[in-house]
């Protein structure tokens, strides 16, 4: 596997492609405040306790990750409602697009108590349901494909296929809004394939900010 690359649902991947800082820049931006710096490890890690438990983000602003990301379209639309950072995705005008869709490995029944969750069933006939999701899916493509070859511009044939197309974007955001996605995006609440990204990513949070990382997860993994 590809260094700084974690495979996700099928085809997915998250792909972390730069970063700029460290949690010694997150001490450094806040210490400047008063025209200090690093006092120590043990101190510095405390200040950034102490910075997480009274709200102090500003400083975390300063470390960066730029992220390259593949996942089904359904989920990039729940991504990009995380606005505090940059987007760059491929174009469906320009390319073509690729056979390449999300198929879940089981179904989920809707949750009664919310309207916006779901949850794990042994009632559901997967192999049915899923002979029924492929089918329509490579119905879509095939349509797809024969509008292409009649000439249609890329720009409307797409318009047939399903939200479970995979879509690729760069995603720059700094360490304050990307927790902010984490806590969100990680929870037990969000929905299973964004969920799955978000772990991902949140062990390549912690892998580049270890000390902002477990000051962070001390108020948010209770």
């Amino acid at each position: 596997m590809e260094a700084n690359l974690i495979e996700v649902l099928d085809k997915g991947f998250v792909k972390l492609v730069d970063f700029m800082g460290s949690d010694l820049r997150v001490v450094n931006s806040a210490r400047v405040s008063f025209g200090g710096v690093s006092k120590g490890e043990d101190k510095d890690k405390l200040l950034i306790k102490y910075l997480m438990e009274h709200d102090h983000h500003s400083p975390f602003e300063h470390c960066t990750f730029q992220f390259h990301i593949k996942c089904p379209i359904f989920v990039a639309r729940q991504w990009m409602r995380h606005r505090i950072s940059s987007y760059n995705e491929v174009s469906a005008r320009y390319t073509e697009v690729k056979d390449e869709f999300y198929f879940p490995a089981e179904f989920r029944t809707q949750d009664t108590h919310n309207k916006q969750g779901s949850l794990k069933s042994s009632d559901l006939d997967n192999a049915a349901l899923s002979k029924i999701y492929q089918e329509s899916i490579e119905a879509s493509y095939e349509a797809y494909q024969k509008l292409l070859a009649a000439g249609v511009a890329r720009e409307m044939a797409r318009g047939i296929l399903p939200v479970a197309q995979y879509t690729q974007f760069y995603w720059t955001i700094n360490a304050r809004s990307l927790m902010n996605f984490i806590r969100l995006r990680a929870d037990s609440h969000a929905q299973y394939e964004i969920r799955v990204y978000a772990e991902a990513i949140e062990k390549m949070f912690k892998e580049k900010l270890p000390w902002s990382y477990d000051a962070f997860a001390a108020l948010n993994k209770k």
